[in-house]
């Protein structure tokens, strides 16, 4: 394993730690985001992703249950792939969070 492996999986952990919140509804979204299209992001992307989980939780849910979008474009484009990954992928392994 060299370091660069290391340092990706260090960061991939601490990502998955920050998508797990206080609210199981936001965990529901995030954590299979995360494992399943993150990866696919380009690298402005996975930023603004880095940078959106560092939200509140009660931001979060109100982007994320599309009561109101982010007023920053490309946030609002990110929190729309999460949203469409979890409208169109059962989530059901996820139930037990």
């Amino acid at each position: 394993m060299n370091e660069q492996q290391t340092v990706d999986e260090i960061d991939r952990k601490r990502l998955h730690w920050h998508s797990r919140r206080g609210m199981w509804e936001l965990d529901l979204l995030l954590i299979p985001f995360l494992e399943h299209r993150f990866d696919a992001l380009d690298d402005a992307d996975k930023q603004t992703y880095r940078d959106l989980i560092a939200e509140e939780d009660q931001d979060l849910f109100v982007w994320l249950m599309r009561r109101e979008w982010p007023e920053d474009a490309q946030r609002r484009r990110v929190v729309k792939m999460i949203v469409d990954y979890a409208e169109t992928t059962g989530n059901d392994q996820y139930r037990t969070l």
